[in-house]
């Protein structure tokens, strides 16, 4: 079911601007959604957040760094759920972490991410927390470009949920 709110909302924060745009992955493209203009405007922020809370269940949340926390944090608060931040690395300096927060050996996480291309970021997060013993079995992303990242996420046994795919988002834009 298209969240059409939510795809107004992205509209009408201009979250979504088109022209020619090099993405993190290196490839370009003629589209770019903008997750630091969602993430900053709280109605964005609030229809996402309820959007992943009527989706996620008992798990432990986990947030991509950077792009994912203000998502995780809201949606931690909207459920009530305790939720751990995963660094791309380790720290340098202070406790060395990769993760932040607090995950049990065999507890069930969810991933929470903002957009997803190829899903590789979700992927090397999905493995940082499996590698703390957590288990793993979904990612909740709010926009999937439909660029691989489902197939990606399934070859590690995860399945990708997204909020929006890029067709639904991009679908009657009045041009």
């Amino acid at each position: 079911m298209v969240n059409r709110e939510l795809i107004d909302a992205l509209r009408d924060a201009d979250a979504v601007r088109f022209g020619e745009f090099e993405l993190s992955h290196g490839g370009t493209s003629e589209y770019y959604v903008d997750k630091y203009v969602f993430e900053t405007d709280p109605r964005c922020l609030g229809l996402i957040a309820s959007a992943f809370a009527d989706r996620v269940g008992d798990e432990r949340l986990a947030g991509v760094a950077l792009g994912a926390v203000p998502l995780v944090a809201t949606t931690a608060v909207e459920t009530d759920r305790p939720y751990v931040i995963v660094r791309k690395a380790a720290k340098e300096y202070g406790t060395g972490n990769r993760i932040e927060g607090d995950v049990e050996a065999g507890e069930a996480v969810v991933v929470l991410e903002d957009i997803a291309t190829t899903g590789q970021s979700a992927i090397d997060a999905v493995e940082a927390l499996r590698a703390a013993g957590a288990v793993i079995e979904r990612v909740l992303v709010v926009v999937d470009r439909e660029e691989g990242a489902t197939s990606n996420l399934a070859e590690h046994d995860v399945e990708l949920e997204a909020l929006l795919t890029a067709s639904e988002l991009l679908a009657d834009r009045g041009e």
